[in-house]
């Protein structure tokens, strides 16, 4: 009886085991991720691309639990402006310290805290740190898909630079910028690709 006992006991543990959602990490593609900013102000806007370096995506079942995005400051490029010495200019001003300043800070990062599922996809949270601050954040990821070899997904990030202490041009702390204010948030779309 005891041995049929145990036979049953450990069968049932074994089902258990087996419909137990597994633990999955998954490396970040850096080639076939794509991030695209906009960056905001009264007379237009300005468009360019930043590379993810690096980072790994911890999923539970279907559920991200952890990991982290690592972000080439120094990769940020601008694909509104065509004149070549505009665009060395515009650069050159973005990754000084009136901004980024990427000699200082050449990297910034993404730690995933947790996720959650809505009706409108996965809520993520973690904390980006960039130009030596950290802060938390909150975004949607949707078109999740994920299998055994790899995910891809999608998110628009809102940031709010001046939470960073980025407040370069911002109405919000210096008056009578006028035409020459820059919005405080900018945005970054992310096509995300990781890998086993």
């Amino acid at each position: 009886m005891k041995t049929l006992l145990a036979v049953a006991l450990a069968f049932s543990a074994t089902a258990y085991a087996q419909n137990k959602p597994m633990t999955q990490t998954y490396n970040v593609d850096s080639a076939a991720t794509k991030i695209v900013y906009v960056g905001k102000k009264v007379t237009g806007q300005h468009t360019g691309n930043v590379t993810a370096k690096s980072g790994n995506l911890t999923f539970l079942g279907e559920q991200i639990t952890g990991g982290e995005v690592v972000v080439d400051m120094n990769s940020l490029t601008s694909t509104d402006i065509t004149d070549k010495d505009t665009n060395a200019k515009y650069l050159g001003h973005m990754k000084s310290a009136d901004f980024f300043d990427t000699a200082k800070y050449p990297e910034a990062k993404l730690v995933i805290k947790n996720s959650k599922k809505t009706d409108k996809g996965l809520e993520v949270t973690g904390d980006l740190t960039m130009i030596g601050k950290t802060n938390p954040i909150t975004f949607l990821v949707t078109d999740l898909k994920k299998t055994d070899a790899g995910v891809t997904g999608k998110s628009n990030v809102t940031i709010n630079r001046t939470k960073w202490g980025l407040v370069y041009g911002s109405g919000s702390f210096i008056k009578g910028l006028g035409d020459k204010a820059i919005n405080d948030e900018f945005t970054l779309a992310i096509d995300l690709s990781a890998k086993k």
